[in-house]
């Protein structure tokens, strides 16, 4: 795969009105995202992560991390690779003794790793292509329109020096 799109881990977000959790990536230094459909469990999974949340039994990728631990491996990356009828497919590449290992995986089930281990995600430039969605910085939007209010409430007398 040729240059893959480091992507920043937004978080999770849930899709109104079907409450369906999204997964949501955003291109470092650009303006696009990635929505990435995802079950209940991984969402759950990858917010307490997040929210660095340590549960008092390990949930199954805080299992995974151990395990990866255990074994004398690392967590490198995590890369979007494709997206095909509607799913998303992706590599979790890992290390051991200098060896590269590259695991096909489940986008969220990889990421919920990445985010135990602050491992970064990419995705491929073609899957930003198809898939990467526009979303206005929603903090820009409101200090705009808060500006057209003042512009819209202010009279040419506000500006007169008293004397």
């Amino acid at each position: 795969m040729t240059d893959p799109v480091p992507m920043d881990l937004v978080g999770v977000r849930i899709e109104l009105p079907t409450q369906t959790p999204i997964l949501l990536l955003r291109e470092q230094g650009g303006s696009r995202f990635l929505p990435i459909w995802i079950g209940t469990n991984e969402a759950t999974a990858i917010a307490l992560a997040l929210e660095g949340v340590e549960p008092q039994r390990p949930m199954t990728h805080d299992l995974l991390k151990i395990v990866t631990e255990q074994l004398g491996a690392t967590v490198d990356r995590v890369v979007v690779t494709e997206l095909s009828d509607g799913t998303y497919f992706a590599d979790l590449v890992m290390s051991k003794n200098g060896e590269e290992l590259t695991i096909s995986s489940r986008p969220s089930d990889a990421i919920a790793l990445a985010a135990r281990t602050s491992s970064p995600v990419f995705a491929a430039r073609a899957v930003l292509d198809e898939a990467g969605v526009e979303i206005q910085d929603e903090g820009q939007e409101e200090e705009i329109e808060r500006f057209r209010e003042f512009l819209d409430e202010i009279n040419p007398e506000d500006f007169e020096r008293p004397h």
